[in-house]
């Protein structure tokens, strides 16, 4: 009976790496739209592509659908396009890696927020220690931090909980990826006042269209389907710390798209947030057989009534 389960806890971790690779890349790409078509812009056509191709490929069933089901893929919406907005008008402003970093001092204070045993508290501060570290990095580095655009990524960072929130809600309530369907389209109707600018500008020159798509595929269709199947596999808080490896991949692809030096600092920052994600999936067979034997979602998730 434990080979399943451990089965389960691989493809979970390799589904959370998966999204690692890809919304960094994605971000790069989009980064190269902001002149032409603004950071909100490029956030509602990206969610309304997202949401087009997921709509086809899924086909979500929705006739039937409780109350509560519609209620959190409507608040999955809502996080999706504020936490996507405010990233991407971070990243117009500060450097990929630093802004990534800050971002997940969303998802570390959540990671604290559940965790139950001091080793879990352990990996949580060495994960937190190379953010901080990243932080650190942007801060004295040829590449000062904009105050704005801290502040945006400080929002973002608190969507970024909701997100997390949200979609193991819609995993634990919705089968399959309808959730995932319906809460883009619920982002890209929010972010229609912000979009209409940026589609006439696409209309006017089609090729920015392809870079659009791509933007989509890498950043909203496959990480959050990636992301979406790993909440069913892994506790949130164990997810949580594992997106730690999400700002290695950030400086990864700032340096390989963007010319962002990899520094020592950074180097080091890389180091202690993959050993923080190698420390936390080792920890997860042992919550399975103790205080989660039944999976990620036996703890209720409070929602309005």
């Amino acid at each position: 009976m434990q080979k399943p389960a451990a089965s389960g806890t691989l493809v979970g971790v390799a589904l959370v790496i998966g999204s690692c690779l890809s919304l960094p890349f994605g971000a790069a790409v989009a980064a190269q739209l902001f002149p032409v078509l603004g950071p909100w812009g490029v956030t509602s056509l990206r969610v309304a592509i997202a949401a087009v191709l997921l709509v086809v490929l899924v086909r979500p069933r929705v006739r039937g659908w409780t109350r509560q089901q519609w209620l959190a893929a409507v608040l999955f919406g809502v996080s999706l396009a504020a936490m996507n907005g405010f990233f991407y008008a971070a990243i117009d402003r500060i450097p990929l890696g630093p802004a990534v970093a800050i971002e997940f001092l969303g998802p570390l204070v959540l990671a604290a927020v559940l965790t139950r045993r001091l080793a879990d508290a352990v990996w949580v501060a060495v994960a937190l220690l190379g953010m901080a570290l990243l932080g650190i990095d942007g801060l004295i580095g040829a590449e000062p931090l904009d105050p704005l655009g801290v502040v945006f990524i400080l929002i973002a960072a608190g969507f970024w909980v909701m997100y997390i929130r949200m979609s193991a809600r819609v995993g634990a309530l919705i089968p399959g990826s309808s959730g995932l369907a319906m809460g883009l389209v619920v982002a890209a109707v929010l972010l229609i006042p912000v979009g209409v600018p940026a589609a006439a500008t696409v209309a006017a020159d089609p090729s920015l269209l392809l870079l659009a798509a791509v933007t989509a595929v890498l950043s909203s269709v496959i990480p959050y389907s990636f992301e979406l199947a790993a909440l069913r596999r892994l506790p949130q808080r164990v997810f949580g710390v594992l997106l730690s490896l999400e700002p290695a991949f950030a400086t990864l692809a700032g340096w390989l798209l963007l010319g962002q030096d990899a520094t020592v600092l950074r180097l080091l920052a890389v180091a202690l947030v993959i050993a923080a994600s190698v420390g936390t999936t080792l920890g997860v067979r042992r919550d399975r057989r103790g205080e989660e034997p039944s999976g990620p979602f036996t703890a209720p998730i409070p929602l309005p009534d």
